[in-house]
């Protein structure tokens, strides 16, 4: 709503189209679509200013690899990367050249990142440190990389345990 109709009109009939559909289960303006995917979305980096971002304080913003570790995804160390990237060279010169390397910002968990090596940037995947949120399926401006499931359990099954509804704890 807010990004269609702006803030004060969006909060205002959002507020409404919830209470409606809470109350009456049904919704005025059912789902609107933003018209096109998160990826088309992102524009070329000369465009636009450079943000800069304060450093962590610790005690109101954190840094990502401290959030990682809370969130307690584990990798085990000889896994195959689950994060794949279907052509190297679109990467450098599209993500890095064109939008300034936005997969190092809008990745939660600082899986990418872009290293200076000889005097030329490398894209750089740290697939343990990897939440399995998918925004680099869904926000990666050329689609070019493609988030699969981890193995998990050394590519043996893993097997789900289900307590029967008539147990009780």
């Amino acid at each position: 709503m807010w990004s269609k109709l702006g803030t004060y009109a969006g909060i205002a009939l959002g507020g409404l189209d919830m209470w409606t559909n809470t109350l009456f289960g049904f919704s005025f303006f059912g789902t609107l679509k933003h018209g096109k995917s998160d990826a088309a979305s992102l524009e070329p980096a000369a465009g636009h200013k450079p943000i800069d971002y304060p450093k962590p304080d610790g005690v109101l913003t954190f840094d990502r690899l401290s959030s990682v570790f809370l969130s307690n995804t584990n990798h085990e160390e000889d896994q195959p990367v689950h994060l794949k990237v279907k052509d190297m060279a679109l990467q450098e010169t599209s993500e890095y050249e064109v939008y300034a390397g936005p997969s190092a910002r809008y990745c939660p968990a600082g899986v990418y990142e872009w290293v200076e090596e000889n005097g030329a940037e490398k894209f750089v995947i740290n697939a343990q440190n990897c939440v399995h949120c998918k925004t680099c399926d869904i926000k990666d401006p050329n689609q070019n990389i493609t988030w699969v499931p981890p193995q998990g359990a050394k590519g043996r099954s893993i097997r789900i345990c289900r307590r029967s509804p008539d147990r009780r704890m």
